[in-house]
């Protein structure tokens, strides 16, 4: 151990504790935030900057100003946002001239909002928002006014606080470590690079972030200066070139070469009672392709609800299985993965493809029969849910992977399948619409096909969001509907906290209907129910034998009735848009106008309300995507476990959309020049991404 006596030079890797003012007590505060070194001290970027010229009185505010403002705690409240836990937070603020709110839709971190009691003075820093004809805040810094607070003309950059740790006390740390740091570590960028995109110097960067220029006060807090910008491309970069190393890792393996003559696939296509998209067969071009090169695929194909995703997967499991290789195709739940195996028999056994399919409750004595034929080569397409990836499950030629609803499943189920063959082909299929930012970042190594392009004949869906009291109104047009000889979903949520009280509201909403509508069939269903009991009910909905479905998310995927028309959505304010939107696509389906109706709850926050208005304006699933991207951010948007999103420390993948291209762009060009960083110039890349990845991340340009 360094005593504090002996003076030591200090560096990016230097412990927090030994910088002068700090000792062990405040630097394992430090650590248990994750700030060790210095390095990671200089990457605690400010959250915000307050330009105190800019500091004005309430009256006196206009949208869209960036402003700072003197004032006192009225009152502090919370409201419950629909679905799930969440809450939205309101601190109303007010100083001699008038007050304005300060909303919350996510607490920036534990105890945030304890801290401000009635009559404490406070200083709210942030952009002016005008909502409804009133302006308030959203998401804006406030911080207890000190007594000593500086006041001279200045931006003054805001940290985080890290447990009482104050602002300004960070402040001082962060202008203490950069007086006494002595060694700058090599750019690790070539200068070709720098050049190219216009980065100034990491050391500047950090430096200017921490200590801004006060006639940048704008630019800072739209984060449109040179720092910011070369400290976003750090971040995009590291991440892009790891993505790009594993694709150059793809590439170099040996997979099996599927060509052939394509007889069986023309067969298919002949037998179609209908012609395929443009957009279809543009999609199954490149993944033939694919198929033909002696490397296997990684393609990911994205589509809306209906555009056909399910058909060009099958005609890629026909082209392997022609030239002699097994296919399997991995469905998130039971319901999708039977759905898949009917429309299987129908198109692709009359060629002659032989079928499997492989659930959880596939009897003892049917699986092991299914599993000696998938061994011995005798089965040509096994579809089924994760128990693909158990053990017992043996292929005897796996030439192909398609994996269905790839968000649900994670990477190491991937590596599973890819052990059961001899480097497989892999496709991948979502229904979700990724917003270009999002795919480029999580799926980066993946080559990425859309399908955007609907079939012929699927009618616009006509989509209005109105409140409870109008349910009677709804409940009339649904009736006309039926009368017209149309079928309808009545949907309810299924709220996990809460699964069993949202279960009685189908139920007992079920029996009120069908009093309220003694002369109308009426079905239930719900996951709660046998598998055997849910397909007797879709089935007689299929065929007629129900004209009202009353029923809960089960029906989210997998479900196509063309004569149902007409969708009522119930509490739609406690659905994510992405839910909606998958709700929205089974009508829609057959030649008949057709019509969603979104019932909201009498208590909606704003952002249920916005919700249900995107939904009202359009149907392009990649607008709702993106939409629903801005809104919730990109960790709860792909689910929280997705790698690389949650290191991001100041970009952000909505704002920096053409840093991010910028980054990508780079990263591959690297790598294109040098395929194995083995230039001098990239020693310093070659190091930073075995730091930030792991030698895993070397595997693909070794």
């Amino acid at each position: 151990m360094i005593g504090h006596n002996h003076r030591m030079a200090l560096r990016l890797d230097t412990q927090i504790q030994f910088l002068k003012g700090v000792g062990p007590k405040l630097g394992d505060l430090f650590s248990r935030k994750g700030l060790k070194t210095l390095g990671d001290l200089f990457e605690f970027y400010p959250r915000a900057y307050e330009d105190q010229r800019a500091a004005r009185n309430i009256s006196s505010l206009r949208p869209d100003d960036i402003v700072s403002i003197k004032a006192t705690v009225v009152a502090v409240h919370s409201v419950n946002m629909g679905r799930s836990a969440r809450k939205m937070y309101d601190v109303l603020v007010r100083d001699a001239s008038g007050q304005i709110h300060c909303k919350y839709f996510r607490v920036p971190y534990k105890g945030y909002f304890e801290r401000f009691k009635p009559f404490t003075e406070v200083r709210v820093v942030g952009k002016v928002t005008e909502y409804r004809g009133r302006l308030e805040f959203h998401h804006p810094d406030i911080k207890d006014v000190e007594p000593d607070e500086e006041t001279q003309d200045a931006l003054i950059p805001l940290y985080t606080e890290i447990e009482g740790l104050a602002t300004a006390k960070i402040m001082k740390l962060v202008r203490s470590a950069f007086a006494q740091i002595e060694e700058w570590p090599e750019e690790a960028f070539p200068k070709w690079m720098r050049e190219k995109y216009n980065l100034i110097p990491r050391k500047d960067a950090l430096k200017d972030i921490h200590f801004p220029d006060p006639n940048k006060a704008k630019e800072y807090s739209e984060f449109k200066t040179a720092a910011q910008k070369r400290i976003i491309f750090d971040e995009f970069f590291w991440l892009e070139l790891y993505l790009a190393s594993k694709k150059a890792g793809f590439q170099k393996e040996g997979a099996p070469q599927i060509r052939n003559s394509g007889e069986k696939m023309r067969a298919l296509l002949q037998s179609l009672p209908f012609e395929m998209t443009g957009a279809q067969k543009r999609v199954f071009t490149e993944i033939k392709a694919d198929l033909e090169k002696g490397h296997p695929m990684h393609r990911m194909v994205q589509g809306d609800v209906g555009s056909g995703k399910t058909l060009v997967s099958f005609m890629a499991a026909i082209y392997a299985a022609e030239s002699g290789y097994q296919s399997c195709l991995m469905a998130p739940t039971e319901i999708l993965a039977e759905q898949h195996f009917k429309n299987a028999r129908k198109v692709l056994e009359p060629l002659g493809i032989r079928l499997g399919l492989l659930v959880g409750k596939s009897k003892a004595s049917e699986r092991k029969a299914l599993l000696a034929a998938l061994a011995a080569g005798e089965i040509d397409l096994i579809i089924g849910t994760h128990a693909l990836i158990e053990d017992e499950v043996q292929f005897s030629n796996l030439g192909l992977v398609i994996i269905d609803e790839q968000h649900r499943f994670g990477v190491e189920q991937r590596g599973v399948l890819k052990n059961k063959g001899n480097s497989p082909h892999f496709l991948v299929m979502t229904a979700t619409p990724i917003p270009r930012t999002l795919a480029m970042t999580v799926y980066g190594d993946l080559d990425v096909s859309i399908i955007d392009e609907m079939p012929a004949g699927r009618s616009p869906i006509q989509t209005r969001a109105t409140f409870e009291s109008k349910r009677p109104q709804a409940l009339q047009f649904m009736l006309e509907q039926i009368q017209k000889g149309r079928q309808a979903y009545i949907v309810y949520p299924l709220v996990e906290e809460s699964e069993k009280i949202d279960l009685k509201d189908a139920v007992s909403e079920y029996e009120k209907l069908k009093e309220l509508y003694p002369q109308l069939k009426i079905g239930l269903l719900h996951g709660k129910m046998k598998p055997d009991e849910k397909d007797q009910v879709m089935d007689q909905f299929r065929k007629n034998e129900i004209q009202v479905l009353v029923s809960t998310t089960v029906i989210e995927v997998g479900v196509d009735v063309p004569n149902a028309n007409i969708m009522i959505i119930e509490h739609a304010e406690r659905f994510g848009l992405s839910q909606l939107h998958q709700l929205r696509g089974r009508v829609g389906r057959g030649e008949y106008k057709s019509f969603c109706i979104l019932i909201m709850g009498y208590a909606v926050s704003e952002e249920g309300k916005a919700r249900t208005e995107m939904m009202e304006k359009t149907s392009d699933g990649f607008k709702i995507a993106e939409f629903d991207l801005e809104m919730r951010g990109p960790g709860e948007f792909m689910g929280t476990k997705q790698s690389g999103l949650s290191g991001f420390k100041l970009a952000n993948l909505v704002r920096d959309m053409a840093i991010l291209q910028e980054a990508r762009e780079a990263a591959f060009e690297v790598l294109r020049k040098d395929p194995k960083l083995s230039y001098v110039e990239n020693q310093g890349l070659k190091a930073e991404l075995l730091r930030e990845h792991g030698p895993a991340a070397l595997a693909g340009i070794a």
